[in-house]
């Protein structure tokens, strides 16, 4: 962020201008202004992926792994962490409560290398301060020192709780909310609050912290404790003054030269969710916006990962940046590698169904691709092209390969049956294709 406010082009700059096909100076600008944010930490080793979020970039998708309190496997979290970057996520987030958790953040950096990493911290400050100190007795500054591991560790970017007050959290366990906090950091922030009746470490170290960001170059993402678990809690009083506080310590943030995105819902219903971009978009002067979904139905149960595709078209569309994926488990267990990779690719078709219709032909090279080989029955460019390439290969041929077209239509393929008559029709080229999708905002 410094180099981008002194008007200087890096070759970081550069080489994300390449990938999302716009001019360098445009990413400085954006990167400068704050409505940008490029996730990785300056003193990180190995190969890290040079990902940007926020405004005109392509919209981007993290998937969240990690070991739970009740299940330990490290060897799945591993195949997990494969999996992430066989099927196209942009970023991993370890999540990890339980086993070495340093030992399992490290494994899942080299694992998921060149992806950013990202953490929360309160999780490991919770699970190791318990251990530690015997209780919630834990210092306030304990949060702060795990912070600081895990960001000499090069974790890229954390999702920071700083936005819930001592106040909002009293409010929230006293509200009439369905579920007050359904956030799992922002829970234990209040718990270790309440207990204590003390400030929320990080809004107590706050300007602390944002040194040690600066330092490294990473990225605050302020949580959203406060996000709605319930369609039946949105746009309530205590999210909305959350999102408030969010603004706040985007402001000081960038002020001290931090790069920061922030994160949303959570449960909305279809019709909510564009108010939620546009507001979270002026309150913050454009932050990149980081949602989780939203999920527009409470009932998915199963199948969430296909409610989240619903909702984060939707709100990806609207405006905002950076889709953290949900798996079948959702809501019911611990995720399988395979639920993993179920959701990667549900994300991956929401992210890529907005930017086609937000960026029109700077995002539609995959589906020109696509339909110039589905109208030749060319199968192989069909398949490369597929978001799962090798799930679309095993069910084309799981009746055997009877006819050149598919055998939903088989012989009576509209491809064949027309065929004589459309030689020589003069069929466009895959560029042209491109130039037919005019892409528009959902919002003004």
């Amino acid at each position: 962020m410094k180099a981008a406010r002194e008007g200087r082009v890096t070759d970081e700059m550069r080489e994300v201008a390449k990938a999302e096909g716009l001019e360098p100076e445009k990413v400085r600008f954006l990167i400068a202004e704050g409505r940008v944010a490029l996730l990785r930490n300056v003193k990180r080793s190995g190969r890290v992926r040079l990902v940007a979020v926020g405004e005109a970039m392509f919209s981007k998708v993290n998937a969240n792994i990690g070991t739970s309190g009740t299940v330990v496997d490290v060897e799945a979290e591993r195949r997990k962490a494969r999996i992430a970057v066989e099927y196209g996520a942009d970023t991993v987030m370890d999540l990890s409560m339980g086993g070495d958790l340093d030992e399992i953040r490290m494994m899942i950096m080299r694992e998921a290398e060149p992806l950013p990493l990202g953490t929360v911290p309160t999780y490991q400050a919770w699970v190791e301060g318990l251990r530690r100190y015997g209780g919630l007795g834990i210092p306030s500054d304990w949060f702060i020192k795990i912070v600081e591991r895990q960001l000499r560790q090069g974790v890229d970017y954390m999702t920071i709780h700083a936005a819930l007050s001592r106040e909002l959290a009293e409010k929230a366990v006293r509200s009439r909310r369905v579920i007050p906090i359904t956030s799992r950091g922002g829970a234990l922030l209040a718990a270790w609050m309440l207990e204590n009746g003390e400030e929320n470490p990080y809004r107590s170290h706050w300007s602390y912290l944002l040194e040690l960001f600066a330092e490294y170059d990473a990225v605050i993402s302020v949580g959203d404790s406060l996000r709605p678990g319930s369609i039946f809690d949105q746009h309530d009083e205590l999210q909305v003054a959350e999102l408030v506080e969010a603004a706040r310590l985007v402001r000081s943030a960038r002020e001290a030269g931090v790069q920061v995105i922030v994160e949303g819902p959570g449960h909305m219903t279809l019709d909510q969710i564009a108010a939620n971009v546009r507001l979270e978009k002026q309150l913050t002067g454009g932050a990149p916006y980081y949602v989780l979904g939203p999920l527009p139905t409470d009932a998915a149960m199963g199948y969430d990962h296909i409610a989240l595709a619903i909702g984060g078209a939707l709100a990806l569309w609207a405006g905002a940046d950076y889709l953290c994926y949900v798996t079948p488990a959702e809501h019911l267990s611990l995720p399988t590698p395979e639920q993993v990779k179920e959701g990667i690719i549900a994300a991956r078709i929401a992210a890529h169904a907005a930017d086609l219709a937000k960026y029109g032909a700077r995002a539609a090279g995959r589906d020109a691709a696509v339909s110039w080989a589905r109208a030749r029955l060319d199968w192989k460019t069909m398949l490369d092209h597929a978001f799962d390439p090798r799930g679309a290969a095993r069910i084309h041929a799981q009746y055997g390969l009877r006819t050149r077209a598919c055998d939903m239509c088989g012989q009576y393929c509209a491809c064949l049956v027309l065929g004589k008559h459309m030689r020589g029709r003069g069929e466009p080229e895959p560029e042209e294709l491109t130039r037919r999708i005019l892409g528009s905002t959902l919002l003004p």
